[in-house]
């Protein structure tokens, strides 16, 4: 079982989180071993995309400022909460593991912010640290273009995991994210939040 407490996000510390043990790996709870019928616990992580994806939704609330807000593939809920926190009108943070929408949940009430079920047709959608597999890039930009093409505003935080589609998306910001070395083999990732392009000259760029 894993155990975790609330702690400040380094990069966002008017944001709490139930996390686990900076010193803790994201496979501790399960001996150590991969389980391809049990999602690790991302949830109990705070990861650098999240960060600084959160870090600039706080400082630049006018994003989702009275907006209907996903924060997809949300883990531990924080872009969902800095959302909320920033004043946008309902969020959800959805998420594929329903361990996540839970520990999002119980993270949005230890902020004091309220997050609703679903969100239909975003008016902004936002995903930290979301395009770490090929396979899983691929679903997420799919989704993501789907959404662009629907009206919907896309920002992404991404610290050059090598899988994100940078052709499709213009850069905002960057910076120095603190990460827990146990799980990025370094103390600080260089991290950026991304706009995706309009649906035409997206297009384009995938050709």
């Amino acid at each position: 079982m894993l155990t975790t407490s609330l702690m400040a996000v380094p990069l966002a510390p008017e944001i709490s989180l139930h996390l686990a043990d900076p010193a803790a790996g994201l496979f501790d709870a399960t001996g150590g071993e991969f389980r391809s019928d049990e999602p690790p616990p991302f949830w109990a992580f705070v990861w650098a995309g999240g960060q600084a994806l959160a870090r600039y939704v706080l400082d630049h609330p006018d994003v989702v400022r009275g907006k209907r807000v996903l924060d997809l593939a949300s883990g531990s809920g924080l872009v969902a909460i800095a959302a909320a926190r920033a004043g946008a009108a309902e969020v959800a943070a959805a998420d594929v593991d329903p361990e996540a929408v839970a520990a999002a949940r119980r993270n949005a009430l230890a902020n004091d912010v309220t997050l609703v079920e679903t969100v239909e047709r975003p008016d902004v959608l936002l995903a930290g640290d979301a395009f770490y597999t090929g396979s899983v890039a691929e679903q997420m930009t799919r989704h993501l273009l789907a959404a662009r093409r629907d009206g919907a505003r896309v920002l992404v935080g991404d610290p050059g995991r090598g899988y994100f589609p940078a052709r499709l998306f213009d850069r905002l910001a960057e910076y120095p994210v603190p990460v827990p070395a146990a799980l990025e083999q370094t103390e600080t990732l260089i991290t950026s939040v991304w706009e995706m392009h309009d649906t035409m000259r997206s297009q384009c760029n995938k050709l």
